[in-house]
């Protein structure tokens, strides 16, 4: 199976909380995974924010942006063209999306995903209606 996840669910498999290990599970069960260019740069901000407000410590953070670098590594990697950035715009007009959001979905389409794994309703809700399996991560 193809697998597309966007960075907030893929985000669980470095900060422990809820829906970490079915996060776990769907990345250990797909043949495929592919993220978004968007993908590295928004968890390292994620768990930078939680360094400055304490929530995590500083190897803490390093340790999960090394397991994060050895993820995406092997992961396909779905860039910005301009078939995506078409989507996008499909898709900011045919839905309540925030622009990366908007991307995330995009992207997920383009490269022909089987399932597409986010966090957010919205952008589940657009992924689903654009014509992709999907599955939310409570």
């Amino acid at each position: 199976m193809k697998t597309f996840i966007d960075s907030s669910a893929f985000a669980k498999r470095y900060i422990d909380e809820k829906g970490s290990q079915e996060v776990d599970d769907i990345c250990r069960n797909t043949e495929v995974l592919a993220v978004s260019v968007l993908c590295l740069p928004e968890i390292v901000s994620a768990l930078n924010r939680r360094v400055r407000e304490r929530r995590l410590s500083r190897l803490e953070y390093l340790r999960a942006k090394n397991r994060l670098s050895e993820d995406v590594a092997d992961a396909l990697i779905i860039n910005l063209t301009p078939e995506v950035i078409a989507r996008t715009t499909m898709l900011l007009e045919t839905n309540v999306l925030r622009a990366l959001d908007a991307l995330h979905v995009a992207s997920g389409l383009e490269w022909g995903a089987d399932l597409f794994v986010s966090c957010d309703q919205r952008q589940v809700r657009a992924a689903s209606k654009a014509g992709l399996r999907t599955r939310q991560i409570h």
